[in-house]
């Protein structure tokens, strides 16, 4: 059976379109360190289409 890790927490955004669902996760990957310092990260992550990234 897999060990259980107590840092991991699951998390679930609910909220209408275009109101800052992913501004909220990209901060959240920010602020918890899930990127190297030196690694260069797009200014919205989750944004992976250009349409979406027009928004």
């Amino acid at each position: 059976m897999a060990e259980y890790r107590k840092d991991l927490r699951n998390l679930a955004i609910i909220a209408h379109v275009d109101h800052g669902k992913t501004t909220l996760v990209d901060a959240l990957l920010r602020f918890t360190g899930a990127f190297r310092a030196n690694q260069q990260v797009a200014e919205r992550v989750m944004d992976s289409e250009d349409l979406e990234r027009e928004r």
